[in-house]
């Protein structure tokens, strides 16, 4: 069970420290909406992650794969695309901040109108940003496909699974957690984070998805 655990945490990890989904999270949490939103986006941030991974879990235990001398060729190619992608999502995020380096950094249209969201629109913002955002689900993808082939009795999978959620949800649980128990006190470093991530979120996502890739395409060759 630790090796499941452990070739899914850092890309759990990675899901945690994005930084659009936290800006929307801490956006919906100053909006007059702050508890039913945020609680809201919290439900449905946990359900795309777990869908993603679950679905992903289930075809690679259906899915044949082979070993060919000792190597997955199957599990290595899925990885070594993956890492791929995510290095050239990268490549792409590193030549936006350049762009905006002597500007402004721009975030999303769709932030402008997020502190009118209620519960379940927050829900479906949640579910989008988590399980349809691209990096999102290639990091979904390589966990599910990495839980699937390994072999593990399903007990240590759920387990595995458990963990990967809870670390990848992490960033916007605090938050919420935060307002539910600080209210407006919270709002001050929340606001600061907020300013900084606007700031500084298509730097950090390229670094993100940089050393995610690398992690991914290091395990896909070692599949062979």
């Amino acid at each position: 069970m630790g090796d499941a655990i452990g070739a899914v945490l850092p890309l759990a990890v990675g899901i945690a420290i994005s930084p659009i989904p936290i800006i929307a999270a801490i956006l919906l949490l100053v909006s007059p909406k702050a508890r039913t939103a945020g609680g809201g986006f919290a439900v449905g941030w946990i359900v795309g992650i777990l869908t993603v991974v679950v679905l992903f879990l289930v075809f690679a235990a259906v899915i044949p794969s082979p070993t060919v001398g000792g190597t997955r060729p199957v599990q290595g190619t899925i990885h070594v695309v993956v890492g791929i992608v995510l290095i050239g999502l990268s490549v792409r995020q590193f030549r936006s901040a350049a762009r905006t380096r002597n500007g402004d950094s721009e975030l999303p249209a769709w932030m402008r109108a997020i502190d009118s969201l209620g519960f379940w629109d927050a829900v479906g913002l949640g579910v989008l940003l988590a399980a349809v955002n691209p990096k999102n689900l290639l990091l979904g993808a390589a966990a599910g496909i990495a839980l699937g082939s390994s072999g593990v009795r399903v007990s240590e999978a759920a387990v595995a699974i458990a963990v990967y959620v809870l670390v990848a949800a992490s960033t916007i649980l605090v938050p919420i957690i935060g307002v539910l128990v600080a209210g407006d006190r919270a709002h001050q470093p929340l606001d600061a984070l907020r300013a900084w991530l606007e700031r500084e979120h298509t730097v950090i996502m390229g670094f993100v998805l940089l050393i995610l890739g690398v992690v991914v395409l290091s395990k896909g060759i070692a599949y062979f």
